[in-house]
């Protein structure tokens, strides 16, 4: 992503008050678009970041291509450890992994064994984060893998160093044999520097032999997660004011978080990165739904 430019800041007041050095580098492995919306398209829309994105599903990788702007690339690489493995390819696109379908797990719960069903097997060769050449630095990363996420961090390298944000698929059921369940990748991104933000989303399930007429319905058994975790702005010195104006830009524009968005301008503001008064102004932005 060399020579990515600078922000067009004329389409955000965030923007200009930041003026950031450069677009705001988003990954996005296991970007097929099956969930609506990716959390980063605000600042897409707006010209603040650029992405690079990865899907190695060619129907997905084609819609991809055909809806992308001059700011995003998609490449077909499944990225992993830099190994060679076998991708299962399910009869539900979304469920297609890298890791084999857990079919005792998947029948506790209604339409999951189907959706899952092997279809085909085939042999890939996984790219490590840390190798890919258009990569040259992450401010945000979305993991959607099925289950893939902790062979991401495991191949990542330095290249998560300048990551603020990172947006992954938690399992507190795993679905998938061998999968990190939630805990085990909290603890990881712990030691990478990071804290749990919030819950995008949560997936609940029924549990068989309950069913509904609707086999999405659900009541309290916890699934999976789309969890955000970011840089620990509990020790904002950790962080270069770079770094902090990204952080601003993702949580006020991807997630509305303006608390976090707040503190991040508290500490450009005292370091004098930003104006003095750049938190009251960001308020002044917030408060007419900039």
């Amino acid at each position: 992503m060399k020579g990515d430019g600078v922000p067009d800041v004329t389409s955000s007041q965030l923007a200009v008050l930041l003026r950031p050095e450069h677009l705001t580098r988003v990954v996005d492995i296991g970007a097929n678009p099956i969930d609506g919306d990716p959390p980063y398209k605000p600042l897409l829309a707006r010209r603040l970041c650029r992405v690079v994105g990865f899907e190695p599903q060619p129907e997905a990788l084609a819609r991809l291509d055909a809806a992308k702007s001059d700011l995003e690339t998609y490449l077909p690489h499944a990225v992993g450890d830099g190994q060679r493995r076998t991708l299962h390819i399910c009869a539900a696109s979304g469920m297609t992994s890298l890791l084999e379908p857990d079919a005792h797990v998947l029948s506790h719960f209604p339409g999951l064994a189907d959706w899952a069903r092997v279809l085909d097997r085939r042999q890939v060769d996984t790219v490590a984060l840390s190798a890919v050449p258009e990569i040259d630095g992450i401010e945000m990363l979305k993991m959607d893998l099925q289950g893939g996420e902790r062979a991401v961090l495991e191949g990542a390298g330095d290249t998560l160093a300048e990551t603020v944000c990172i947006q992954l698929e938690v399992s507190f059921v795993p679905l998938y044999k061998g999968q990190a369940p939630y805990g085990e990748m909290d603890l990881a991104l712990r030691a990478r520097g990071f804290i749990p933000h919030m819950m995008a989303s949560t997936s609940r399930r029924m549990i068989l032999p309950l069913r509904g007429p609707d086999v999405y319905a659900a009541l309290n058994q916890l699934v999976e997660g789309d969890a955000v975790y970011v840089r620990n702005f509990l020790e904002p010195d950790g962080m270069t004011a770079e770094q902090l104006k990204h952080l601003v830009l993702i949580a006020h524009y991807c997630y509305r978080s303006f608390d976090l968005a707040l503190n991040g301008l508290h500490h450009l503001a005292r370091r004098g990165a930003v104006p003095a008064d750049a938190p009251a102004q960001y308020m002044g932005i917030v408060q007419a739904g900039g």
